[in-house]
């Protein structure tokens, strides 16, 4: 998980997110707080091969995602990380997730999301992707919302792209998956820019 900053170190638009996240709907898909009975369709949608070769290992069992899930909350009421289950209308499964991780100074934040392959190219990751945005600038009055993809992860860049993400640069070597190195793309959106966008956000098919 990115580092994240003490509670007492950081300034947010609103506290009331620290004491339960609000669901979220959108066209396709649900965002909600995450579940202890989450886990397993966790465990078996984002460990496999395909999910999990750009990201930080995820938890390798069932109770790992347990463990995972009860320190979300925690650092949720800390005021550290928002973290939410993708739950699609057509199911009451999580099959993904989205991360917030708030930095020290309460106006950034890096955010990640991982989805089930099921789901891929559905256009859950755009409408997901929208909700979070907003509830970044609009519920934790962020100003910058960074996101990193390994430079390989063609899938993951397109994403953000399409999202209307502005590429700001690579990090040489910043990412080291059990001891393989990856280069980074840094991606970023600025709550001035979000508020101006005119890219469609509803009928993408990326995840």
């Amino acid at each position: 998980m990115p580092p994240t900053a003490p509670a007492s170190q950081l300034v947010v638009g609103s506290a009331a997110w620290r004491t339960g996240l609000s669901v979220l709907t959108g066209t396709r898909l649900t965002l909600r707080e995450l579940r202890r009975e989450d886990a397993p369709s966790r465990f078996a949608l984002l460990t496999t091969d395909e999910v999990a070769r750009f990201i930080t290992p995820p938890p390798t069992t069932v109770e790992g995602f347990e463990r995972f899930i009860t320190w979300a909350r925690q650092r949720r009421s800390e005021g550290c990380c928002a973290c939410f289950a993708v739950v699609p209308h057509v199911t009451d499964t999580a099959v993904g997730l989205f991360q917030i991780h708030l930095a020290a100074d309460g106006h950034t934040a890096e955010w990640g999301f991982a989805l089930g392959s099921p789901y891929w190219g559905t256009g859950l990751f755009v409408d997901g992707a929208r909700l979070v945005v907003d509830f970044a600038f609009a519920t934790l009055g962020l100003r910058r919302l960074e996101a990193r993809a390994v430079v390989e992860n063609e899938r993951g860049n397109g994403a953000l792209r399409k999202i209307g993400a502005v590429k700001e640069g690579v990090l040489r070597q910043a990412f080291d998956r059990e001891g393989e190195v990856f280069d980074q793309t840094l991606w970023t959106i600025l709550r001035d820019d979000w508020a101006h966008a005119s890219v469609a956000l509803t009928g993408g098919r990326v995840h």
